[in-house]
């Protein structure tokens, strides 16, 4: 739902904020690929990050995430 052209990232504030909204951008939406709804997803996943174990992130991308 999120159009894609030049102009679109001139408001992102720097090339760092552009690059993290990409990064967001692309968690709900793997998670809609996913049938996950993003707002729960991103909420659990959040959440639960600082607790997790390093070696195990994977397990928080959409694609292996089970909710708490």
């Amino acid at each position: 739902p999120v159009s894609v052209s030049r102009k679109n990232w001139l408001f992102a504030g720097s090339e760092r904020g552009g690059r993290a909204a990409a990064v967001v951008f692309s968690l709900v939406e793997t998670a809609r690929l996913n049938g996950i709804e993003p707002y729960a997803y991103l909420r659990d996943v959040l959440q639960r990050i600082n607790a997790h174990r390093q070696d195990r992130l994977e397990d928080l991308l959409p694609m292996h995430w089970k909710p708490a």
